[in-house]
């Protein structure tokens, strides 16, 4: 099984050397649990160590945000933005007009920018913001389910993100995309503690137990070695 390296420092210990090409990874965490940051350090290694394009789509975060972020970290995104090894797509729907529709349409144009790219790498902030453009659970779930089948498609490694109330089995916030999914991975917070758990990786024998991971200069670093006991999170 081919694999595609995360380069984020400490996870590809924990998943067999990376994820399962192709696949879709739903990472889940109540909010100051470092999702974004995670994502965008997938992306931004993958453009900087392996030469392999990543496409960042935000449902609700201003597109200079994304890169200011970034750039606090010390990243020079800039030449990889100018080789297009990198770039922020921002949705653009309007919750007036038919939603489904849109979002068929906003599908066709992520693919256009995967192929333009040549892309491998995907990552989708995040499917909580589908609750700005749609109020009915039912049409939310469904809707859902057709965009993440929809990514699917694209032939990229996707992480989506996915925003939960923080609880321990909360894996993703309507219900659906962790069934979708081929992965799921959640993020915890517990001051001052952070740390992650694989839920589930199809095709890998991934870690079972709790890590902790922290947030420094140079992005996520995720301890490996050491382990949480799960009365530990709360």
């Amino acid at each position: 099984m081919d694999r595609i390296k995360t380069g984020i420092t400490g996870l590809d210990e924990l998943i067999q050397g990376g994820i399962p090409e192709g696949s879709t990874v739903l990472l889940a965490g109540g909010a100051g649990t470092c999702k974004t940051i995670m994502g965008t350090t997938y992306l931004y290694r993958g453009a900087k160590e392996f030469n392999e394009a990543g496409l960042y789509v935000t449902l609700e975060t201003n597109v200079k945000n994304i890169t200011w972020n970034m750039e606090n970290f010390g990243w020079d995104i800039k030449p990889l933005q100018d080789k297009n090894l990198f770039k922020v797509y921002r949705l653009k729907i309007n919750p007036n007009e038919n939603v489904d529709m849109q979002i068929e349409a906003e599908l066709k144009a992520i693919a256009k920018i995967v192929k333009e790219m040549g892309a491998k790498r995907l990552v989708v902030d995040s499917t909580t913001a589908f609750t700005v453009w749609l109020k009915d659970q039912g049409q939310i779930r469904s809707t859902l389910y057709n965009f993440t089948d929809g990514l699917k498609e694209l032939g990229c490694t996707t992480i989506l993100i996915s925003e939960t109330k923080g609880g321990k089995t909360d894996f993703s916030a309507f219900g659906v995309e962790e069934f979708i999914a081929d992965a799921v991975i959640a993020l915890y917070f517990t001051p001052p503690h952070r740390s992650i758990f694989i839920r589930k990786m199809r095709g890998t024998d991934h870690s079972k137990t709790i890590h902790p991971f922290d947030i420094s200069g140079e992005g996520v670093t995720i301890h490996p070695k050491d382990e949480i006991m799960w009365e530990a999170i709360k």
